[in-house]
């Protein structure tokens, strides 16, 4: 007789299990669930999961590089237990602009970000790792300065695969840079590419979403990119937007055409049919303060209309950059070389130093913009004999010499064979509390990730590559109270993630990538400032990458589990 032909034998069954279980005169009872065993278990924090939902008491389970379960872990234990209780339990943080492209070839622990909680980094503002042709590796290599490093990759996928592969403590994403691609068909020249060669920038476009690239980003205030026309741009998006990429840009002007600019961006976007992104969303100068109100307005209205864009932020009044940035486009056409040899000419130079004094919504002036040189701070040079002036302003330099603030600036450019670190203090606090409140805003350090120890410490960096994130969860949320820690979570993770596409990342829930940050609300704090920018944040006491613990206890384990975090148009295998 088959089973299903006797029906009893299920009964008697359980029969059985009710008489064993009843032996003696005993009542029935049920057994203890059995303890359920995770590699890891954080126990006792607050869980913010990242989706700006009120927080919870909680744990988290995780098997390998994933979590397993998110609650109650009072019965089950972890064969590593971290103790979370007192602690905010969140999603690793998503660096929106990081310039760790380097930092992370000659040291990956990431230190200065990995202490503030950050597990992904996203790199491409404008300039990309790749692809790269034979004169491009032969200038990456010319122009390095305290960091050194061989050029053994030729595209932006090979690029992020040679850190993988060496180890580096957190992932790593990168949108391909239209300056990147420009270059590699047209030099530097200060025309429009012909059609061949916008179709050839196409392919290296497409070839790079396949890799995994996140879209394309560009940065349009800086020679060559300033070169770009609106025409070209979209072209260059609307190669990414069968990949499902996006836009993402450091707009033509943040100062005297600021409003065009996002005009610009939202053009870009609708036409190639993208998302878009505006990076380190500010109002720079004193004369554009009051613009950040029409910027607001004009993105709600794009977002009402459907549109998707958004922006990030730095938190701090200043910006860091180069000398390039002081003078005109047109004097850099064709590369530091050329620009430094037409530096040399005395009419050239009497002519740079009138257009560097002269306010102009012809190209983004920030000698201008600051409206003194005591407000720029020489940060960064490649030449030892000038290393000592690292820290002093422009305006310093300027009368150690007995020259002009702006034939400083030119001598500089020409002495220390590169465009020289630079700040600008160019914002105003109000307006970085007020873009904070904005609920489209995520975070991008715009900076390295360093370490407080050896080359690092011959240059100075802004100090938001080691306080950006402690800096808003410390001084704008917990004393300001701007926006809630739930908030600031939120867009610190599953915000940027669903920006980017990015699956299985931004959020503690099960199936997720075991990406997370523990951290003391009440102690959370940056340190670095202009003077002293080697200074790490404190508050951060555990970090996990892909399930593995890169910080215990505020301190770095020297683990590199970082993988190479890849946009929804990738080929390779998942």
């Amino acid at each position: 007789m088959s089973r299903r032909n006797r029906p009893w034998q299920g009964v008697a069954a359980l029969g059985t299990v009710l008489i064993t279980s009843c032996a003696g005169g005993s009542s029935p009872r049920q057994l203890p669930a059995p303890v359920v065993t995770y590699d890891i278990v954080i126990r006792g924090g607050v869980i913010y999961d990242g989706t700006g939902s009120t927080p919870r008491a909680g744990d988290v389970g995780i098997n390998a590089d994933t979590i397993a379960v998110v609650g109650d872990l009072s019965r089950s234990r972890g064969k590593t237990e971290i103790d979370a209780r007192g602690l905010a339990v969140a999603p690793g943080f998503i660096n929106m602009l990081s310039w760790a492209t380097e930092s992370l070839i000659i040291d990956p622990r990431a230190q200065s970000d990995i202490r503030q909680g950050v597990t992904l980094e996203v790199f491409g503002e404008g300039s990309s790792m790749g692809p790269l042709n034979a004169a491009m590796k032969k200038e990456m290599v010319e122009e390095q300065g305290d960091v050194k490093f061989d050029v053994t990759w030729t595209t932006l996928g090979e690029y992020l695969e040679s850190l993988t592969k060496r180890g580096v403590s957190p992932n790593v994403a990168s949108f391909i840079g239209a300056t990147t691609v420009r270059v590699h068909e047209l030099g530097y020249a200060d025309r429009a590419p012909t059609a061949p060669e916008l179709s050839r920038m196409q392919d290296l476009v497409r070839h790079a979403m396949e890799e995994g690239a996140l879209g394309v980003g560009s940065s349009l205030i800086y020679a060559p990119a300033f070169y770009a026309k609106t025409d070209e741009l979209i072209a260059l998006a609307r190669a990414a937007a069968p990949f499902g990429g996006s836009y993402i840009s450091h707009m033509r002007s943040e100062g005297a055409r600021l409003l065009e600019s996002v005009d610009e961006l939202l053009t870009i976007g609708r036409e190639a049919g993208v998302s878009a992104e505006i990076y380190h969303l500010k109002a720079a100068g004193t004369a554009n303060w009051k613009k950040l109100p029409a910027v607001i307005a004009k993105v709600d209205s794009a977002r009402a209309a459907g549109q998707a864009v958004r922006a990030n932020m730095y938190t701090y009044t200043a910006g860091a950059t180069g000398l390039d940035a002081a003078m005109p486009p047109w004097v850099q056409e064709g590369g530091y070389k050329e620009w430094a040899k037409r530096l040399a000419d005395p009419a050239i130079r009497a002519r740079v130093a009138r257009e560097m004094r002269t306010p102009t919504d012809k190209w983004e002036n920030f000698f201008n913009a600051v409206e003194s040189p005591e407000k720029i701070i020489l940060v960064g040079f490649r030449n030892d004999s000038l290393k000592p002036l690292t820290g002093k302003t422009l305006g310093e330099v300027a009368r150690m010499r007995g020259k002009t603030a702006e034939e400083t600036a030119m001598d500089l450019v020409i002495q220390d064979g590169s465009r020289v670190g630079t700040v600008y203090f160019l914002m105003s606090e109000e307006n970085v509390r007020r873009q904070i409140a904005i609920p489209w805003m995520s975070f991008g350090s715009d900076g390295g990730a360093p370490a407080a120890e050896g080359v690092f410490l011959r240059s100075n960096p802004h100090p938001r590559a080691y306080g950006n994130v402690a800096r808003l969860l410390g001084r704008y949320v917990r004393d300001e109270k701007l926006i809630s820690l739930e908030e600031a979570v939120h867009r610190l993770t599953m915000l940027p993630a669903a920006n980017l596409k990015i699956a299985r990342r931004g959020s503690l829930r099960p199936g997720y990538y075991a990406d997370i940050s523990a951290f003391d609300p009440n102690r959370i704090q940056d340190h670095a400032t202009f003077e002293s920018p080697h200074s790490y944040a404190t508050g951060m006491q555990h970090v996990l990458v892909n399930g593995v613990p890169v910080l215990r206890n505020g301190a770095h384990t020297g683990a590199t589990p970082g993988r190479v975090v890849r946009g929804p148009g990738w080929k390779g295998s998942r």
